[in-house]
């Protein structure tokens, strides 16, 4: 598995395309992740999914999966194929796909976020390539999930994982269009196109031969790297950095809108002890203080837009029409008098994404009084500290995991889990029947419901969509999508 180091200069001249990651990945497998790096950048290029969607059209295609039908509202048969191998020569059958789901859905195993396969009861095997899915209820986002983050790891794979679930590097094997090199954890990886992918996947075959994925947590390191020929793309970085290199020769800029929604979150529940946020007057008075328009307009720019849903217009239930909250510094003052705080308030809070943004944020909201300190840190810790019950008001987002229906925004923060800091039993209600009505006007109509209760009590406040700026060396033909998935098995240099 391992690999001689590579040569300094990038790009097209020795056929890999170097890319940069700002988060240090820890596991190279895709469901013990947090970062969406790990997930489906490298989720979806080691391994395979069941069901493919196209990124262009959105239809569903066959993958490891041929065919799919639903025996009853509650179980899905699958036909697999029979012609795949995984990365060390094994051949691929149902085993692997009952493996890994009964795998993943076990509470015990606790996979970073459950709301993407907790909707499984079982997986069966019914022959040695077919499998059948029994769901817990009729879930209509079923073949959208298995189409998104629900990768087919080998027989065992966790097997010496250990309780950290930290996959050896010799085990990091899948079906994908890519096959590990090299794993350094939290450093570096190695990607080489794996020569017996199938020749009629819908990912289609690499046209790259390597990728490298070097970690670099400096934004003005990472630009050094690219101006200096060592790395060849750069994602998520903030919009001045993208026109300051897009202005260098040879370096090209791409300001792109994603699904994915910056928001607020408050301890409405109180689990960090009593607070301002658990009074709706405060939390309506912060939606007030924000004059998110001149934060899009002055600070991130192009490819992204002010958001008042807690859903991406083209999810699956989406609806926009809701409350919506107008910059009104004035009006604010007043909500904080009264809710007895004449003078403000001083509170934390915790970020971990574009510290430029969150500080002009805070200078809105320490405007009208409430004085914010931010405690900018990794996104792991962000997220320790909000399960620990130890958050108080988080400025976060969500991307969906790339899933393109509004169960996969609004389940993972009002169904009770981890990152739920409000626990309304009446969404939870919603929501869980919304997971389990095939009818999309009835789905439509509970998701109404959620999204208006979310916005009428300021449980969540969403922001703006987050952009997707990327920049890269002008060799490479970069195209994007609103999922924030680059899918370098679909890049190719000019």
């Amino acid at each position: 598995m391992l690999a001689a180091p590579l040569p300094a200069t990038a790009g097209k001249r020795d056929n890999t395309l170097r890319w940069v990651s700002t988060f240090s990945i820890a596991s190279g497998e895709p469901y013990y992740n947090s970062f969406r790096e790990g997930v489906l950048f490298i989720g979806q290029m080691v391994w395979d999914t069941l069901i493919h969607r196209d990124p262009d059209t959105s239809a569903y295609k066959p993958l490891l999966a041929t065919a799919w039908r639903w025996i009853d509202p509650t179980t899905l048969e699958l036909d697999l194929r029979t012609d795949v191998t995984f990365h060390d020569g094994r051949a691929f059958s149902a085993d692997d796909v009952v493996y890994t789901i009964n795998y993943v859905i076990d509470p015990a195993n606790k996979v970073t976020n459950p709301s993407n396969v907790n909707w499984i009861e079982r997986a069966e095997k019914t022959a040695s390539h077919q499998v059948r899915l029994i769901l817990k209820a009729p879930f209509p986002a079923a073949i959208e999930y298995l189409a998104g983050p629900i990768a087919i790891l080998p027989v065992d794979f966790y097997k010496d994982a250990g309780a950290d679930r930290l996959v050896p590097a010799a085990r990091l094997i899948g079906t994908g269009p890519y096959r590990f090199t090299r794993w350094e954890p939290g450093k570096e990886g190695q990607f080489d196109a794996n020569p017996t992918y199938m020749a009629d996947s819908p990912k289609g075959r690499p046209a790259i031969p390597r990728v490298v994925m070097r970690v670099i947590p400096d934004a003005a390191t990472q630009m050094a790297e690219l101006m200096a020929g060592r790395v060849d793309w750069i994602g998520q970085l903030p919009e001045d950095a993208g026109r300051q290199l897009a202005s260098v020769p040879n370096i090209s800029m791409l300001a792109s809108e994603t699904m994915r929604i910056i928001f607020l979150q408050f301890d409405v529940q109180g689990r960090s002890g009593a607070n301002p946020f658990q009074d709706l007057r405060v939390r309506q008075a912060v939606a007030h203080a924000i004059n998110r328009e001149a934060i899009v307009a002055n600070l991130i720019g192009a490819g992204s837009r002010v958001w008042h849903a807690f859903c991406f217009e083209t999810q699956v239930g989406c609806t926009t029409d809701v409350q919506r909250y107008a910059y009104d510094p004035v009006r604010a003052k007043a909500l904080l008098t009264e809710a007895g705080f004449p003078n403000g308030f001083d509170t934390e809070i915790l970020g971990f994404r574009s510290r430029p943004r969150i500080e002009a944020l805070n200078g809105f909201l320490t405007a009208s009084g409430i004085r914010t300190r931010l405690q900018f840190m990794a996104y792991s810790a962000v997220r320790d500290r909000q399960h620990k019950g130890q958050a108080r008001f988080v400025d976060t987002s969500w991307g969906s995991y790339s899933v393109n229906d509004a169960s996969a925004m609004i389940n993972p923060f009002f169904t009770h889990l981890g990152d739920d800091m409000v626990q309304d039993a009446e969404i939870k209600a919603w929501a869980d029947q919304a997971s389990r009505t095939i009818d999309p006007e009835e789905r439509k109509r509970l998701y109404g419901q959620i999204l208006r209760k979310i916005a009428d009590n300021v449980y969540i406040l969403p922001l703006y969509t987050n952009p997707s700026v990327a920049a890269f060396t002008s060799d490479l033909a970069f195209r994007a999508w609103p999922d924030e998935n680059p899918r370098f098995y679909m890049q190719r240099w000019r």
